[in-house]
């Protein structure tokens, strides 16, 4: 019986070794970080940001982008493989031994036209990196510059993962489909909070972001004369009314512990003061964090769109875009990694910079990761209290906190390097 307790301390102190043999794992952290900050470093990522930002591509187009990320990871050593989803590019650093460890970055940008008005401003009309995408990027390369300089103290692989159309496209998906999580155990991920002081990070295990889907419905009448509605079947009204009706959903028919959301947030019908037109398109957006309340939404949604139509004698034809923009589950970060993030964090940036947060209605298509491995997702401050407050992701004011480059790749470096043995079991 001692002889058996014995064993299994001895394992069990092996299985909480790190995979990266430095000496102490808070001195990991430190010099990590320390690294990140080094002037060298922190320009150059800074500089590849900027070219990313200059030149912004949608969804399935980041071209350059990828080709920038391809480049970079030449001048490295790094092996990779490319394509994966048209423009993805997964990088490999490390013993190529277990476990396997996989950090992600989004690349692409937003169809917006950029309002701010500085040096390295969007040279793309209509396009722009308002969701700090380019950052991501560039963090994940600056980790990937502290991790190869390290490969052969890795005990285990690194798996940087570039991913496309993470902006309602669901890159994600079609990146595991196409192997990019093959053989890894665990994925970290992060992305960057304008309201969130430079230097914290705030996370939560369990559910942290909900599960999303679009609809678009086209509600169609008989156009006519407006100073002779009698003679036409107006399709405004009829969409007007499937407005209020939908609002009814969440307020209504979910349980008001069960956080949901219904938002339509286009409404295009009409071109004249005068004329009633055939047809009115609206199209929103869906929210749940279970998968029974967000199925549910889906399908009344669908009912109330056709019968609120049929009501003012208009007929409806509804789409849930699942081709084009995929339904994303739930975020929902692994309790396990929880624990291990703070103790990484902690190390990083000092415990009291690591903070608890409440569920978003916000969604990240990471969740298609999460459901296939354990997963964890974190937010990053670039709040700089001394400057002005930055502007939310998706505003065409967005602007992001260089600053904030060293403690992302610093934290994505130490996730990968210090995830336990025991992550292969998982």
């Amino acid at each position: 019986m001692r002889l058996f307790n014995w064993v299994s301390l001895v394992l069990f102190l092996y299985l909480l070794s790190p995979i990266l043999s430095l000496n102490g794992s808070s001195d990991i952290a430190s010099r990590f970080l320390n690294y990140a900050k080094k002037r060298e470093l922190f320009d150059w990522m800074v500089g590849v940001r900027r070219k990313i930002h200059e030149n912004p591509e949608l969804g399935y187009e980041e071209f350059e982008t990828s080709k920038l990320i391809r480049a970079e990871l030449d001048k490295m050593g790094v092996k990779y493989k490319h394509p994966l989803s048209v423009t993805g590019v997964v990088g490999f650093i490390g013993s190529g031994k277990p476990p396997f460890v996989a950090l992600r970055a989004d690349m692409d940008a937003l169809a917006m036209q950029e309002m701010v008005e500085w040096e390295h401003k969007s040279k793309v009309s209509g396009k722009m990196h308002a969701c700090g995408h380019d950052s991501h990027v560039a963090m994940l390369l600056g980790a990937a510059k502290i991790l190869q300089d390290h490969r052969e103290e890795l005990k285990g692989t690194v798996v940087l993962i570039f991913q496309p159309a993470e902006e309602g496209g669901g890159g994600a998906k079609k990146m595991i489909d196409e192997g990019a999580l093959e053989n890894v155990n665990a994925i970290f991920g992060l992305h960057v909070a304008n309201k969130l002081p430079l230097g914290e990070v705030a996370s939560r295990a369990g559910p942290l972001l909900a599960g999303s889907g679009f609809f678009e419905a086209v509600i169609s009448g008989k156009g006519g004369h407006a100073a002779i509605p009698q003679h036409s079947i107006d399709p405004i009204l009829a969409a007007s009314n499937v407005i209020v009706s939908l609002q009814h959903l969440v307020s209504r028919e979910a349980d008001p512990l069960d956080s949901q959301v219904v938002t339509v947030a286009k409404f295009q019908g009409g071109g004249a003061f005068n004329v009633i037109p055939d047809s009115v398109t609206i199209g929103g957006t869906f929210r749940a964090f279970l998968k029974e309340s967000f199925m549910q939404l889906r399908q009344r949604i669908e009912e109330v769109v056709t019968g609120q139509a049929a009501v003012q004698r208009c007929k409806a034809v509804i789409s849930f875009l699942e081709n084009e923009k995929p339904f994303f589950p739930p975020t929902i970060n692994d309790k396990n990694l929880h624990d291990y993030f703070r103790i990484v964090a902690g190390d990083v940036l000092g415990i009291d910079k690591v903070k608890d947060m409440q569920p978003l209605m916000g969604s990240e298509d990471f969740a298609f990761y999460q459901e296939m491995i354990p997963g964890y997702f974190f937010f990053l401050g670039m709040q700089n209290g001394t400057h002005k407050q930055l502007q939310s992701p998706h505003s065409p004011y967005f602007e992001i906190n260089e600053d904030v480059l060293p403690y992302g790749a610093a934290l994505h470096a130490s996730l990968a390097t210090r995830v336990p043995r025991w992550c292969k079991s998982w």
